[in-house]
């Protein structure tokens, strides 16, 4: 025999996504749009589950699979769009209402019962908002991992300066990740233009600690094994009085104080000689 929370989804569908829309009150006609989308598609997994026998209190079972599949594309497509875990989640918990209406329409000769739908309708949403905040956390998680590894990439681009000549222009803190996607990408740009020098310009790095020296040394050493020779720009009297401080040794590493300094330098060491005209 089917639930009172299946007969509503079953026999009132339409019915209840409109009130649920209803309840929702959403002015945005694209959004209203998708949330009706959203709403039906809801409906139809939790209907699905309750014919299977899934069990309103065990929203953990197997059976609220589908269900809880519709519930993460909610949760993904509403955090891209740049909502809140808490906007999202009373989306699904304005269901309640229409729930409980159709139960005290339907119901009005056997409270008890009435009761009985109602709490189970309770537990049932109260679930699905759940599940909803969790998986919006999680995508709002993925998002800021791919948008922080995109920034990384955008902070770190490699520069053809001349031909045989790549730069990177560093800005802010080195790390460990950021040190690693320097070197990825530096690399595989000296293999695709077979340059022959890269310059590392440190000029928009505030400080430099053993940790950063550390890094830079690893990259260096990397380019050198790729063929390639390398000059570290940028460096000013401060980082050059606080790398004798920590006694840092660069001395096989070429260095300048400028970038316009170690183009000039990359250019005698690459065979270009520039000349002005007049």
């Amino acid at each position: 025999m089917s639930s009172p929370i299946q007969q509503a989804l079953q026999h009132n569908k339409e019915g209840l996504v409109q009130a649920w829309l209803d309840q929702s009150r959403i002015s945005d006609p694209v959004l209203a749009k998708a949330a009706l989308r959203e709403a039906s598609e809801i409906i139809t997994a939790i209907a699905q589950a309750l014919a299977e026998g899934a069990d309103p209190a065990q929203f953990s079972s197997s059976q609220w699979g589908d269900a809880k599949r519709v519930l993460g594309e909610l949760s993904r497509s509403r955090a891209a769009r740049g909502q809140t875990a808490g906007e999202t989640s009373s989306f699904v918990l304005s269901l309640k209402r229409p729930l409980f209406v159709h139960f005290q329409r339907e119901m009005v000769g056997d409270p008890s019962a009435a009761i009985d739908a109602i709490w189970n309708a309770t537990l049932l949403v109260d679930s699905l908002a759940q599940h909803t905040v969790t998986t919006f956390q999680q995508a709002r998680e993925e998002i800021i991992v791919r948008q922080q590894e995109e920034l990384l990439e955008l902070s770190t681009p490699v520069v053809k300066l001349w031909e045989g000549v790549l730069a990177v222009p560093m800005i802010g803190t080195l790390d460990s990740n950021r040190t690693q996607v320097v070197m990825e990408t530096l690399l595989q740009k000296i293999l695709e233009t077979e340059s022959e020098l890269a310059i590392i310009d440190i000029t928009g790095v505030p400080t430099v600690d053993t940790l950063v020296a550390q890094h830079l040394l690893k990259t260096v050493t990397a380019i050198r094994l790729m063929g390639a020779d390398c000059i570290i720009s940028g460096i000013r009297p401060q980082i050059a009085q606080t790398i004798v401080h920590l006694g840092i040794d660069l001395k096989d590493i070429t260095t300048k104080a400028t970038l316009a300094d170690a183009l000039s330098l990359a250019l005698q060491k690459t065979g270009w000689r520039i000349s002005r005209q007049g």
